[in-house]
């Protein structure tokens, strides 16, 4: 197995654990840039790309030439090995939806030129790219668009509602929560979305697949769950003004696609998983730096 990142936003301590491991391997390297592998190579699945909005709104560009050259680059390295190819789409490429749930065949309500469409445009190109060479050079493509996804080694800086909750609760703080909290989302842990990515990969379906739960909840809902697992007892408070320009209202998946073509659907409570994600941080933040 080979890890290929430039660590823009990622950390070589997730990976600490595989060191010395003789069958990874992991190169540093930005895929927007040509990419070399040696040796035979059986799929490539890039999930290269900055995935939050503070990430991709500090690098936009970035953002916008990995979903565009570093898909490209991606596909030419799956091509030119006759490997199968996965690419990480989001739920995003619906952006703030009009019809509820989303479901595949659901075009989006995107805007382009909002703040958050480095990221949502970044996606959508790199789905029409993988398609167009599934179509033209016949190759064996794949699409999961990953919904809200959380679990251990999330940096607790990185901006999303999951890290900054988490980090407030250890840290015994109410939690910030923007607009009125009446926006919802579907929380997903991150073996669920593993196996589904995994399922996806070795089936013989081409078009995207969304992967997410159905248990939609309000953020102020959420703020409360997660204040419950942590045990924090300060609450939750407003943040000054109106919500996050381009944070979309709604979002649940429409999963009946992948329950009939990858026999998958989430195992894992959102409580046991907050638990599981809770107790890593408060580990990780007890040892020395």
């Amino acid at each position: 197995m080979v890890a290929m990142d430039n660590l823009i936003t990622g950390s070589q301590d997730n990976i600490a654990h595989l060191a010395g491991n003789p069958d990874f391997e992991f190169i540093y390297h930005d895929v927007s840039n040509f990419i070399h592998v040696a040796g035979p190579v059986d799929a490539v699945l890039h999930f290269a790309s900055p995935a939050s909005p503070i990430d991709y709104l500090k690098y936009p560009i970035q953002t916008l030439k990995v979903g565009a050259l570093g898909t490209h680059n991606a596909l030419g390295l799956a091509r030119s090995k006759a490997a199968r190819f996965l690419l990480a789409s989001t739920s995003e490429v619906y952006g703030d939806p009009l019809v509820h749930p989303q479901r595949e065949t659901y075009a989006g309500n995107v805007d382009p030129v909002g703040p958050r469409g480095v990221y949502d445009e970044a996606k959508r190109y790199a789905e029409a790219l993988v398609m167009a060479y599934h179509r033209q050079h016949g190759m064996e493509t794949r699409i999961v668009r990953i919904f809200n996804t959380y679990g251990p080694r999330m940096r607790l800086d990185d901006g999303r509602v999951v890290p900054n909750f988490i980090g407030q609760a250890i840290r015994g703080e109410p939690l910030t929560i923007y607009g009125d909290g009446s926006q919802t989302r579907c929380f997903q842990y991150i073996d669920d979305l593993i196996e589904g990515v995994v399922r996806l990969l070795q089936s013989e379906y081409v078009d995207p697949v969304n992967i997410g739960t159905t248990r939609e909840i309000s953020v102020l809902e959420f703020a409360r769950i997660v204040n419950t697992v942590a045990a924090n007892d300060a609450g939750a408070v407003y943040a000054d003004g109106s919500r996050i320009e381009g944070d979309p209202q709604i979002r649940k998946p429409n999963t009946a696609l992948a329950r009939r073509v990858l026999n998958w659907q989430p195992q894992i409570e959102l409580e046991e998983g907050l638990d599981r994600t809770i107790r890593y941080f408060r580990a990780t933040l007890s040892q020395p730096a």
